[in-house]
């Protein structure tokens, strides 16, 4: 109980940091201000929320990821989703409704939880969801996206829900993202972060750190080249083999401690952008952050998994409650163990023991 509480005060640390540091990026947008003052008071009494059910024996962590389509318009070399086939080009059979996402994010706003990444295939293909979304006004939502499906109705829907932040996808330089996403995805994505700064809309970016693109994403070049569109948001996801053939472009123990330090420098020489990295600080406390030690995971069709890398359930939130859901068997179980904290090569410690998942699995 005493390390778990240990992990709340932590992690709530952790979202203050993340909103004080938002506040800091947006003082000068006098409407995104507004928003984020109104965020902090929320997210101190979600906070509360969580410590007072920790201090009941019940852990509720700050994140979750929804994955809210498995529809994609886009087949990125090396995608995870695709090649757990979780996203797939077929028409989508027994996905979550808009007013089932809509109940998922009224509990996790009442259970205390702040955030919720949305993500795919591509989000934005499902407006209803992201409209539902924008009406839990308490929590902050990235919406991930390729960028392609951005129009006059979303920058209008953005404008209107702060809480919705879009962060865009991108590889790097104009040669390394169409290289990974297809021909003409950046010149699109850059147009976009020009209609946003026109907007003063608050975005993001999100990039995926390969040992092919490590130099180049870290880089002032690359920085300035987003800063100057008054990007708001970085935040840098280690790419996870999900296949052999991918394994090749996962970084190193080496390479990943350059990423944490550079990082670092960059928080010190923006103070207008806010820096993020995952798996980031997990050595620091105790090992992964996955199966609701900080963070869980819902599929388009309802599974609670641990994480989007480690597509294992034993439970859906079609048949249950998001509560019973984030303190599922299989969840209690890796929480509990010492398989989050397992020494480990690459950037998701689930992924590399997957066997063993799958053991627990079986054995529930």
């Amino acid at each position: 109980m005493t390390d778990n509480i240990e992990l709340q005060e932590y992690l709530a640390r952790g979202v203050e940091g993340i909103v004080a540091e938002s506040l800091r990026a947006v003082l000068k947008d006098p409407k995104e201000t507004a928003f984020m003052l109104k965020f902090a008071a929320a997210s101190k009494k979600a906070s509360k929320r969580r410590m007072e059910l920790e201090k009941n024996g019940e852990h509720i962590p700050s994140f979750l990821i929804a994955s809210i389509t498995s529809s994609c318009n886009l087949h990125c070399a090396g995608c995870y989703s695709r090649c757990s086939d979780a996203t797939v080009d077929s028409e989508p059979v027994a996905q979550l409704t808009g007013d089932e996402w809509k109940k998922i994010f009224r509990d996790a706003s009442d259970l205390g939880i702040s955030y919720a990444i949305l993500a795919g295939g591509e989000p934005l293909l499902r407006r209803d969801v992201i409209e539902a979304a924008g009406g839990i006004s308490d929590m902050i939502f990235p919406v991930f996206t390729n960028g392609t499906f951005i129009s006059e109705k979303y920058f209008e829907l953005f404008d209107r829900c702060r809480n919705l932040v879009p962060v865009m996808s991108i590889e790097g330089d104009r040669e390394k993202t169409d290289s990974r996403r297809g021909a003409g995805i950046y010149d699109r994505l850059v147009a976009n972060m020009d209609e946003f700064q026109r907007r003063h809309l608050m975005f993001g970016a999100s990039v995926t750190v390969t040992k092919e693109n490590i130099e180049s994403v870290l880089s002032e070049e690359f920085i300035d080249v987003l800063s100057k569109r008054s990007c708001k948001l970085m935040i840098y996801v280690e790419y996870v083999p999900v296949s052999g053939d991918t394994e090749k472009l996962a970084p190193t123990d080496t390479e990943r401690e350059y990423l944490r330090a550079r990082v670092s420098e960059l928080r010190k020489s923006y103070d207008d952008t806010m820096f993020l990295s995952f798996p980031g600080d997990e050595k620091e406390s105790g090992g992964c952050f996955a199966a609701g030690r900080a963070f869980f995971h819902i599929n388009s069709h309802g599974g609670a998994e641990p994480c989007p890398f480690s597509p294992y359930s034993d439970i859906n939130v079609r048949d249950t409650s998001l509560r019973e859901a984030i303190n599922s068997k299989l969840f209690r179980t890796l929480r509990s163990g010492d398989l989050l904290a397992a020494e480990h090569d690459g950037g998701c410690v689930l992924y590399e023991k997957r066997a063993q998942v799958e053991a627990i699995l079986a054995a529930n």
